[in-house]
């Protein structure tokens, strides 16, 4: 899959992660029905690659799911096995080059000028602010686009609905968002809930009509 492009076209990754495997799943579902088709499931979630696995035959071949939270080589083969199409990491690291090597495109973790360059060296397809609202929020982004004007950035951590509008303003690609878009709803919460926000956050990433 060309993530740059999904990325750019959907604005919005929804990152999953569950203490309860099948409301995990759940979620995951309950998101692609409402529009949210760029999903990432982290690894640090109970059995994380079974969700994946079973979200993956649920979903087809062409779905946009990834793994998040990919620490090391062998998590970026196993979330390959279980059916990932991409992968998310917190930081830099050797899973960046594990997916080259398997082809799956790679959101690396980054913060620093430092971790950016790395990153574009170890062959990352775009960058994920990481945690994007203590490190400053959108200025920091803005700061960071002076130097890196062209770069693909993803902030994560902290987004909430008022943050992407923001961030997305400020020049990021996408915004990475977690709990403040699922909520209770992985362990096993409030389902209604969970849509309502996904149409919030669908209707805020929304690209303006041209005029």
């Amino acid at each position: 899959m060309n993530l740059l492009a999904a990325l750019r076209a959907h604005r919005l990754l929804a990152i999953v992660r569950g203490s309860d495997p099948d409301a995990a799943l759940t979620t995951v579902l309950t998101l692609a029905e409402e529009g949210i088709t760029l999903i990432e499931v982290s690894l640090s979630g109970r059995d994380a690659l079974d969700v994946i696995a079973r979200a993956r035959a649920a979903l087809g071949a062409d779905a946009t799911l990834g793994a998040g939270t990919v620490l090391t080589s062998d998590d970026a083969r196993a979330a390959q096995r279980a059916g990932a199409s991409f992968l998310v990491t917190p930081a830099v690291s050797d899973a960046i080059a594990t997916a080259n090597e398997l082809g799956l495109p790679v959101l690396a973790g980054v913060l620093t000028p430092t971790d950016i360059l790395q990153a574009q060296r170890l062959g990352a397809d775009a960058l994920k602010l990481f945690p994007a609202g203590s490190a400053g929020g959108p200025g920091y982004l803005r700061d960071l686009r002076g130097p890196f004007p062209n770069l693909p950035f993803v902030p994560v951590g902290g987004v909430d609905a008022a943050a992407a509008a923001e961030y997305l303003a400020a020049g990021a690609t996408a915004v990475g968002v977690g709990s403040p878009l699922v909520g209770d709803a992985a362990a096993g919460g409030d389902l209604t809930a969970l849509r309502e926000r996904a149409r919030v956050f669908r209707d805020v990433v929304r690209p303006e009509p041209c005029r």
